[in-house]
Formats: C-alpha cells, sequence, structure tokens
C-alpha cells in the first residue's frame, strides 16, 4: 500500500516550499524527568530531525512544546530541553511564549534559523475546553499566527488534544504534516484500516478497560484472527475461564465479568498463556497454568507459551502490540516480552507497537529495535489508543486539507 494513498487527505512537507518562510512547528519534546533533570528520549530526537530538515531548506523555525502538567512534578520551563535539542540543531531559547521577548526574537529569525519557545501550558488558554474555532480566537493564536506562514505538527503524541497550539492555529493558517506525525499515520491507517491477513493482536499491560476497548472494536471490524493474551490481561481471561485461581475484589470482578463476556463472543480467536513464570524463592520458575495457585506472584509467560504465541507471530500479515508480556522490569522476568519482540523481528508481518511500556521494554531488555525491519514503533500513548478504537483526533482533523 502506497503510504502517499494513506495520506491523501493531508499536506506534507513535501507540499511546500518553506525557503524563507516561519513555519510554526508543535513538537513534543515531552520527556522523561529524573531528579530534576529532563532525559534524551526518542521524541526529542525524532522530533529534531524534522526540525533540522526545515533549517536546511532555509525555513525559519519556531518550535511550540510543552512538558508536563501544570501544577505536575515535570512541568518544568524547556531549557533543558534547549540543551538537549543543540545535540541535533543549532537553536535559540527564550523564555517566553507570546510576549514582546518571544514575538521580537521571531521576527529577527533569519533563514535556516531555529527559535524554541517556552512551554506552551504556562498558558492558561492552552489547556481549556474549546472548539478549535474558539482556540483560534485566543490571544495565545491571535498574536503568533500573524508572525508566521505555514504550521506544521510533528506532535502526534497530543493530537488527541482539543489545546490551542494543536487545534487553533491550523484553523487560521496553512498547515500541514511534519515527518513523524506523517510515519506514526501511515503505520497506524495501515494497521487499523487497511489490514493484511491473517492479523494478530498482542494485548498485555495493566490496564484492562483500555484493551477489552481494542479488543472489541477489532471484533467489530471483522478482520481480526487472533488475540494473543499476556501479563494482566491474560490472568484476567484465564480466571474468567475457570483456568487459574485468583483472588477477585470487587474492583477486578467487573472487569473478570467483562473479560467472560469478549471471551464467548470472541471463541477461539483469544488466546491465553500454556506456562507462566512465577517468583519461587527469589527465582524465577516456570509451571503450567493447570498449576497456578492464588497465592502465587505471576510476572511473565512460560516458554512454551513464547514458542506458540511465536509461531502465530511469524505466519501473520498485521500485527499490532499494545503493553510488556510481563514484569520486565523485574530481573529473570524479562524474557516473555524479549521472545515476543523476537518473533516480530522474524516475522515478514508489519508491526504496529505502541501504547504503555511498550516502546521503553524494547530497550530496557536489551533488543535492537532495528531488526524489527517491518515494524513502527509509535512514540504516543493516548493518541495511540484513540486511534486503535477509531476515534476521530482532533489535532488531525483539523489538518485535513479545506474542501
Amino acid at each position: 500500500m502506497n503510504p502517499k494513498e494513506v495520506l491523501a487527505d493531508f499536506l506534507t512537507l513535501d507540499d511546500f516550499d518553506v525557503a524563507g518562510k516561519t513555519v510554526l512547528f508543535r513538537a513534543d519534546l515531552n520527556s522523561v524527568v529524573i531528579d530534576g533533570k529532563v532525559q534524551m528520549k526518542e521524541r526529542i530526537e525524532e522530533n529534531g530531525k524534522t526540525i533540522r530538515e526545515l533549517a536546511e531548506k532555509g525555513a525559519k523555525v519556531v518550535i511550540l512544546a510543552h512538558q508536563g502538567r501544570a501544577g505536575g512534578k515535570e512541568f518544568l520551563t524547556l531549557e533543558q530541553h534547549a540543551h538537549l535539542l543543540t545535540e541535533i540543531v543549532n537553536l535559540k531559547y527564550v523564555d517566553d511564549i507570546i510576549g514582546p521577548a518571544a514575538r521580537r526574537a521571531i521576527r529577527e529569525l533569519k533563514n535556516g534559523e531555529v527559535l524554541l519557545l517556552d512551554n506552551v501550558r504556562l498558558l492558561a488558554e492552552e489547556t481549556l475546553d474549546k472548539t478549535p474555532a474558539e482556540h483560534a480566537q485566543s490571544v495565545f493564536v491571535q498574536r503568533l499566527a500573524p508572525l508566521a506562514d505555514l504550521y506544521i505538527n510533528d506532535a502526534f503524541s497530543v493530537a488527541h488534544r482539543a489545546h490551542a497550539s494543536v487545534v487553533g492555529f491550523p484553523t487560521v493558517m496553512e498547515a500541514g504534516l511534519g515527518r513523524l506525525m506523517e510515519s506514526e499515520l501511515s503505520a497506524l491507517e495501515r494497521a487499523v484500516n487497511h489490514i493484511e491477513r491473517p492479523s494478530v493482536y498482542v494485548l498485555g499491560g495493566v490496564k484492562p478497560e483500555e484493551v477489552f476497548d481494542i479488543i472489541e472494536f477489532a471484533l467489530d471490524s471483522g478482520k481480526i484472527d487472533y488475540i494473543l493474551t499476556t501479563g494482566g490481561i491474560g490472568n484476567l481471561f484465564m480466571v474468567a475461564n475457570g483456568m487459574i485461581p485468583m483472588k477477585v475484589d470487587k474492583n477486578l470482578l467487573e472487569s473478570v465479568t467483562r473479560a467472560k463476556e469478549i471471551q464467548e463472543r470472541a471463541g477461539r480467536k483469544i488466546k491465553y498463556p500454556w506456562d507462566l513464570a512465577i517468583e519461587q524463592n527469589g527465582k524465577r520458575e516456570e509451571i503450567p497454568v493447570d498449576q497456578v495457585r492464588s497465592n502465587m506472584p505471576i510476572y511473565d509467560i512460560g516458554h512454551e507459551t513464547m514458542e506458540k504465541y511465536g509461531e502465530i507471530i511469524k505466519s501473520a500479515r498485521t500485527v499490532v502490540m499494545k503493553g510488556p508480556a510481563g514484569y520486565y522490569e523485574k530481573k529473570g522476568f524479562e524474557d516473555g516480552t524479549r521472545a515476543i519482540f523476537e518473533a516480530i523481528a522474524e516475522s515478514p508481518a508489519f508491526t504496529l507497537l505502541g501504547g504503555g511500556h511498550t516502546s521503553a521494554a524494547i530497550s530496557e531488555v536489551g533488543f535492537d529495535r532495528s531488526r524489527m525491519k517491518h515494524a513502527h514503533v509509535s512514540l504516543a500513548g493516548g493518541a495511540f489508543l484513540r486511534y486503535l478504537l477509531g476515534k476521530p483526533l482532533p489535532g488531525i482533523e483539523v489538518l485535513r486539507k479545506k474542501k
């Protein structure tokens, strides 16, 4: 399938001559913060590549980005991000967004120069619950839009937010997709709406309601062949089927009931582990499912499950993975997650990975992601989930070509 066909409703960087143009560039630089220090992660690296491309083409690039949520521990200025970005592209930083200093810095930009403004969430109006048209009338948009020629959004991970910097500017300006947004949309569209069969979902993690929604949407599509469950999700389905005992409190009872209803509908499409890894005397021990007792700490899938799941993945044409296979952060229990990645690397299937800790798990278990030649690793969380559920994303809808 030609990616250009998928993105036919959008303008990309290939549709613009940006030389000498001032480009408002919505990036996603939001990163993990440890002891007050912002960590260099894929989002900064990938956004940095698009920014560098724009600069090399002679654009005057003005970066709009955020870090954390107002009042949260990770709510910081973007000064550290500026230092990290300079490893990829030369830029200037101003601790202002719409004030005189920011506007002057924008006007003074020369061709090929890059300017990073401060955290857009320092502006209260950025996150107000408003329509795109209402956000377009905000002071934020009204002050900066006249200073630029073009708006580019490369922040797919905030595309589910109807924020001023996401939906306000493209309402009043010519707008298009950045390279990262392009690759995210192409991959999601291919995995969700242009599915090659057999298709397989590998679902783990610890948020059952999200996963149940994904399974039901996939079943509704009629294009899903197998659903391989791992982690807490797999445990819930096994409890629902009476395969393993588990103390089910009131909070989990609803999830077990829903798992049972989904299982009755999906039949043999849903697969569960054949064996599981538990901790015994501080070490990994694998046992068949029928030997699991209610007080046993289950941390991973076993090797028989890894092999059987691997066979299904290797025979697939489309694979979607959300969530790791187990408690991969715990030493000795990363085997299942690594085995799934290994199968994906050996499969001819186009694979989409995202959500939760999936992206982090790839590096944490020591897997070389370059081996996944047919895979796309999404850097988004909420937007990734909404797309998997077929829900419209405000930040995407506003970028569609005006008809």
